[in-house]
């Protein structure tokens, strides 16, 4: 029997959704924006759509769009947390200490990225 829309729309929200680092880089001159989030699917949307609109809170990052164009930027994924099936697993610790392990590697800093 085929599924109702509302049946496939509350699978939709109650799937687990990914955590973890996201990476956006200027392959242009190899600046890059580091973020994490609880939900990757919205931060890395919500990004292209305010640098699209001219109208990212990032004013280095919105500069650089601006004068290499959208085809210049990469937007992707570097981990993505395994949820432990363990009672003292916190999901939102383990992304704080995930994105501080990729921020000391990444070093997205100054002229080497866009984070403050």
């Amino acid at each position: 029997m085929a599924k109702t829309q509302r049946e496939i729309n509350r699978e939709y929200k109650e799937r687990p959704k990914p955590a973890g680092v996201y990476l956006i880089k200027n392959i242009a001159n190899g600046r890059v924006f580091l973020g994490s989030s609880l939900n990757l699917e919205g931060p890395l949307n919500s990004h292209r759509f305010k640098l699209m609109s001219g109208r990212h809170p990032n004013e280095a990052l919105q500069k650089d769009w601006n004068e290499f164009g959208p085809d210049k930027f990469t937007f992707e994924i570097l981990e993505v947390i395994k949820v432990k099936d363990d009672p003292d697993f916190n999901l939102k610790d383990e992304l704080t200490l995930l994105e501080m392990i990729w921020l000391e590697k990444l070093k997205p800093y100054g002229e080497q990225g866009y984070n403050k």
